[in-house]
């Protein structure tokens, strides 16, 4: 283990995160958001901004999956030492909790970009000997425990992060991005240090921390938003907070309320996902900032050859991907396979099982609940069935994992298992355990076409399918999400359904609408293209990439935060 006593030279953003994916091995990520929040500090390193990053260091982890003989999931306890492979650094901080001290620590992760710019990432640790067993466990499990647990990690994360910040000597932050509500309790502690600069002066206090404050909110439906009685609120917090605007200690506490109230930039992350959140909260002027990946971490090893000989500034530019469509299809067809054959193997290393490198096979991997519909393309086995005997065989790879505490996220798993077990030499279905950067990567760029089926508007954006498009794989989704800005029917893959289906119709509707129009389009499209046109499949991959990898990236992403959310000045980027 390494201490330094000193961070990196002084950032003026610091981005707060209750997960971060930083490695794959490293468990401080459960899915999605943490996995974006990495991909975007990877960006903000490579492109030289002055940028921090503050989390947990969620020694137990989420959990490792594994899928018992019955297909149940099963949960384990990812255990891991930051000593081993972190920096601790010397500050300590106190939050109070229930009416006690908490120490809390930091241990220092460093992002090193393309030029050599560092993004620091903090991560919050109260398993010190000053602490009480409880206390030293507050910050062992990502989204685990009850609501006091859950409270007291967003105290840590939000009010212990900005006391964190200080104490490491970083007192010029310019703006605090929010990355979901989890971190709204950050707004608590800068209003606090205003108030004790300026105590005659409330209303400018509150002010000044608004136009320091970016939130993004990633929550398309209501039960997404973390929400704490009053009575818990003030056991877990004390009767001394300092609450912005209409938000206070007398009612239900909204975290995503006290961001919207406390930051003056608000985005979702899609245009349609904006448009959601500006109808669920109504007087809130709420931006639109499209997600996307990091392109040298998710293209596979294939495509990374491909693209630094035909587009060789592609890691620090990625809008030059577009250069792609003068590459020859055979290049773009080899390069496919070659990531076809890396997923082939890693199903065979963890089930088992030969899958055909030639047959037509549909990528599904995310986390595993209702919402996501997993299972829609399974809905009828006998239509699906019928086109893999008379178009071409059909292979199906699933990964994802399902919150201990979603019983319907569980029971899709044991039914994709189950549907697994029954299904014919035409029609294959695997489902990878274990799901994780490393999987996702190998899922996403080694099949031929990825599958995407939420109910609309419910998916926020959806970052996988982006990965898909950096590696040359076409969606076939339904119109969600960042989909709707990314698909060009037949050029970056094909559309499943209307966006605004499930508004019109009933759940079980809508189900059956989608599964027809999936059916049909794999049936007379997507398929015999596949099986009988691979000039024009290879063709697709191409525009894939030239559109929508070029574009949904996070450098992309981290330039429009900067500009329109931070507003920065231009001149601290890295030139080049």
């Amino acid at each position: 283990m390494t201490t330094r006593s000193t961070p990196q030279p002084a950032a003026r953003v610091a981005y707060f995160s209750m997960e971060i994916a930083l490695e794959s091995g490293l468990p401080t990520y459960s899915g999605g958001l943490g996995v974006l929040a990495g991909d975007t500090l990877r960006s903000y390193a490579d492109l030289g901004l002055p940028v921090c990053a503050v989390t947990l260091v969620h020694r137990k982890g989420y959990f490792l999956q594994s899928i018992g003989s019955d297909g149940s999931q099963q949960e384990h306890p990812h255990l891991w030492r930051p000593e081993e492979r972190l920096a601790l650094l010397a500050p300590r901080v106190k939050v109070e909790l229930d009416g006690e001290t908490v120490e809390v620590c930091a241990w220092e992760y460093r992002i090193v970009g393309v030029h050599g710019s560092v993004v620091s990432v903090y991560l919050l640790d109260t398993d010190l000997s000053q602490n009480s067993a409880e206390q030293r466990g507050q910050t062992d499990h990502l989204y685990g425990g009850d609501d006091s647990y859950r409270l007291g990690q967003e105290a840590i994360l939000g009010i212990g992060g900005v006391r964190m910040l200080r104490a490491l000597g970083l007192t010029k932050i310019d703006r605090y991005h929010l990355n979901e509500g989890h971190a709204a309790l950050a707004i608590t502690e800068l209003i606090g240090e205003e108030l004790a600069r300026s105590p005659d002066d409330p209303d400018g206090a509150r002010e000044r921390v608004r136009d320091s404050c970016v939130f993004t909110t990633h929550t398309p439906v209501p039960a997404g938003h973390d929400r704490f009685p009053p009575a818990l609120v003030r056991a877990v917090l004390g009767e001394r907070m300092r609450w912005p605007g209409r938000v206070d200690s007398e009612s239900e506490l909204n975290l995503t309320q006290l961001a919207l109230e406390g930051s003056g930039f608000v985005n979702g992350v899609a245009m349609r996902h904006g448009e959601v959140s500006r109808g669920m909260f109504p007087g809130y002027r709420i931006h639109s900032i499209t997600n996307g990946v990091h392109a040298p971490t998710w293209a596979s090893p294939p495509f990374r050859e491909l693209f630094d000989r035909h587009v060789p500034r592609w890691r620090s530019d990625p809008l030059g991907l577009r250069r792609i469509t003068a590459v020859d299809t055979a290049e773009v067809a080899a390069a496919h396979a070659g990531a076809k054959r890396l997923l082939l193997d890693e199903v065979k290393q963890r089930l088992g099982i030969d899958l055909d490198p030639h047959a037509l096979t549909l990528g599904f991997g995310r986390r595993a609940t209702a919402y996501k519909r997993a299972l829609l393309v399974l809905r009828d086995r006998e239509r699906l069935d019928h086109i893999a005997r008379t178009v071409g065989p059909l292979q199906l790879v699933y990964g994802g994992k399902a919150h201990p505490g979603d019983a319907d996220g569980r029971r899709i798993i044991h039914e994709i298992h189950t549907i697994a077990g029954q299904c014919g030499p035409d029609l294959r279905v695997v489902f990878l355990p274990g799901y994780d950067m490393d999987v996702c990567a190998r899922l996403v760029a080694g099949c031929d076409v990825w599958l995407n089926t939420p109910i609309p508007p419910l998916e926020a954006s959806g970052t996988s399918g982006m990965k898909a498009s950096l590696n040359g794989v076409p969606s076939l989704s339904t119109i969600d999400g960042w989909w709707v800005e990314g698909y060009e029917e037949n050029v970056t893959g094909w559309a499943i359904g209307s966006d605004r289906d499930a508004e019109k119709l009933k759940p079980d509707e809508c189900d059956r609408l989608h599964a027809h129009a999936l059916y049909a389009k794999l049936e007379t499209v997507v398929a015999p293209c596949f099986y009988r046109d691979a000039e024009r499949f290879a063709d697709i991959r191409r525009q894939t990439i030239a559109l929508n990898g070029s574009y949904f990236n996070t450098h992309r992403m981290a330039l429009e935060y900067h500009f329109e959310a931070y507003r920065l000045d231009r001149a601290i980027l890295v030139p080049g």
